[in-house]
């Protein structure tokens, strides 16, 4: 009989394997985005010295990480998505991509031209580019292998995610919530770039891949099947076919369950009075078997989402004691403030707990329903159109958006960048024309009040019980990718441009260094040579940074960013580069 691994991709298996590497954006196919590497440890990270830097060439947002596979690192750009092949002997060039990309798809980018990144297997190089084209190249020489388009920009429909590499299949999703596109993710054949399935987030159950009878939900303190026509129904007439639920997040994959994990974003449009109902399944939570795409279990954070609170953020696998039983758990820390803690083979929900105190706009998760408790005064459903519903916390970018937390395999804690914001929400009637933005609500953004007078906090989460161990107050919002090392190091960037080194134990700072833009990027590392590197890029944007990246100067453009961190400007400018470090030689 053939093992699950047989059929896996063997070059990024054992690439993965090997913590020299950061072969997979998240580190692991598990995103927990931990390293077993320890030359860098809690008593020599205050030496830590720039090594090497190279600049993109590009400016605005630069997320999401580089890749290292052996002696080459494989850097990406936001649009218009250059890729550069780096030999660490040297830092010198192997090779560089540059699509040529018809810049009409800027405008319709929702929040600024960020990339989250590139994918390793099979010997090449997946990059996503933002006209929806999914590109594979030949690793060594960077030469197009095949390439597929999996949207339409005239739509809306763009990508900002990195594609994911599961077995024998590379997985991507859609972008374009706020112009009225229908979510889904659509699996690739990795040699041929055939399309073998695509899952829609909403709509009829065959595009879905639901099977009414199998496909289960956590409701009325069980699982149970979710029946038929579970989206459909929660959608007035046509609607799920401008729905929303994209899916431009990080995916996670489980090999003994052989299911992926991921989350669908926000329903369109923004304005809740014109989609009555759950809005199924947008705001949710995926488990999908990866050779099929057939839905094993689906979760429904947010129902009928008044607000904003996008379902993307990661997922993070790891083994959780939860009331004295260790469980194979699903580890979410949504945009609505919450984090959840679900059993990932069952769908079970085991935890759903505030992971910001600041968080007002529902008392608690109904741990039978599974349904947020929704506080009256903050539902702008209740308070109708064209009235302004004021002090909502969260602000609509999330306790914490995409950026993503990491598991400390150690301390058994997770470590969370988090945003410390709130938001006045207006909600408006829109029309709905194909290719102009399709939000209907007017925000404005600030720091949660009665508290630090910061915009984030960076905080240490007990999965387990749904506690805050820790929690170390930032002036912005913490907007970068965190790293936790077997050293006993965490790292992590700031919005002002700080890389920083702290204590999983408590939160202490160890190290920290001032590069010339501000961090939205995720921290890596690898070693070459034998000699351990800690990565970051450098470059300010992203949603909190739309402002100085696009130019805007109104408050309330930017969907509501730009008044809310408006200071940022006084700490740093536009950049695009990447930042290596290590300890000194002698």
């Amino acid at each position: 009989m053939l093992s699950l691994s047989a059929h896996a991709d063997a070059q990024l298996d054992s690439a993965i394997k090997n913590p020299a590497n950061w072969a997979a954006q998240a580190g692991d196919y598990a995103n927990q985005r931990y390293s077993d590497l320890k030359q860098i440890n809690a008593s020599n990270v205050g030496k830590l010295q720039a090594s090497w830097t190279l600049s993109t060439g590009v400016l605005r947002g630069h997320e999401g990480s580089p890749l290292v596979v052996g002696d080459t690192m494989y850097i990406h750009s936001p649009f218009p998505n250059k890729v550069i092949a780096v030999s660490l002997k040297d830092q010198t060039f192997k090779w560089k991509y540059e699509p040529k990309q018809d810049a009409a798809v800027v405008p319709v980018m929702c929040c600024d031209t960020v990339n989250r990144g590139l994918a390793y297997g099979d010997g090449k190089i997946f990059l996503q580019q933002a006209d929806t084209t999914l590109v594979a190249l030949d690793a060594v020489t960077g030469k197009v292998v095949w390439s597929v388009k999996n949207g339409d920009p005239k739509v809306g429909e763009t990508n900002t995610n990195a594609p994911h590499v599961f077995k024998d299949k590379v997985i991507t999703g859609i972008s374009g919530g706020e112009f009225g596109v229908r979510g889904r993710v659509t699996a690739y054949d990795i040699k041929t770039g055939k399309e073998v399935w695509k899952g829609y987030s909403v709509g009829p159950d065959a595009e879905m891949l639901i099977d009414p009878a199998k496909t289960v939900t956590w409701t009325d303190g069980k699982l149970a099947p979710v029946g038929k026509d579970s989206s459909i129904k929660t959608w007035q007439g046509d609607q799920w076919k401008i729905g929303g639920g994209t899916t431009w997040g990080w995916y996670s994959y489980d090999p003994k369950t052989n299911l992926m994990y991921y989350g669908s974003g926000n329903p369109s449009t923004w304005n809740p009075k014109q989609r009555p109902g759950d809005n199924k399944w947008s705001m949710s939570i995926w488990a999908r078997d990866v050779d099929t795409g057939k839905v094993k279990w689906v979760y429904q954070m947010t129902p009928h989402d008044e607000w904003d609170f996008d379902g993307i953020n990661e997922m993070i696998l790891a083994d959780v004691n939860v009331k004295g039983q260790k469980v194979p758990a699903l580890v979410h820390f949504d945009r609505n403030g919450f984090g959840y803690t679900l059993n990932r083979e069952t769908g079970e929900l085991l935890v759903a707990e505030k992971y910001d105190p600041a968080v007002n706009w529902a008392t608690h998760v109904d741990m039978k329903t599974g349904r947020p408790q929704v506080v009256a005064k903050y539902s702008t459903e209740q308070n109708g159109e064209d009235v302004n519903s004021k002090g909502i916390c969260p602000a609509a970018l999330g306790s914490k958006d995409q950026q993503p937390a990491t598991f400390d395999r150690k301390s058994g804690l997770f470590l969370v960048p988090t945003n410390h914001v709130c938001m006045d929400y207006e909600p408006f009637r829109v029309e709905y024309t194909a290719g102009q933005p399709y939000v209907g609500a007017t925000l404005s953004m600030f720091p949660a009040p009665n508290s630090h007078g910061g915009m984030g906090n960076f905080i240490a989460w007990d999965a387990g019980t749904g506690k805050i161990a820790w929690s170390k107050p930032e002036k912005f919002s913490v907007w970068s990718g965190a790293l936790a090392t077997a050293g006993d190091v965490v790292f992590y960037g700031t919005l002002e441009g700080y890389l920083k080194a702290v204590s999983p134990k408590d939160g202490k700072e160890l190290w920290k260094f001032k590069v010339p833009s501000g961090i939205i990027g995720n921290v890596f590392t690898y070693e070459y040579s034998g000699k351990q590197y800690v990565g970051v890029y450098s470059g300010i944007g992203g949603w909190a940074g739309i402002g100085m990246a696009a130019g805007l100067e109104n408050a309330q453009d930017g969907l509501g960013a730009v008044g809310g961190y408006k200071d940022l400007a006084k700490y740093t400018d536009l950049g695009g580069a990447l930042f290596v470090f290590a300890l000194p030689s002698n």
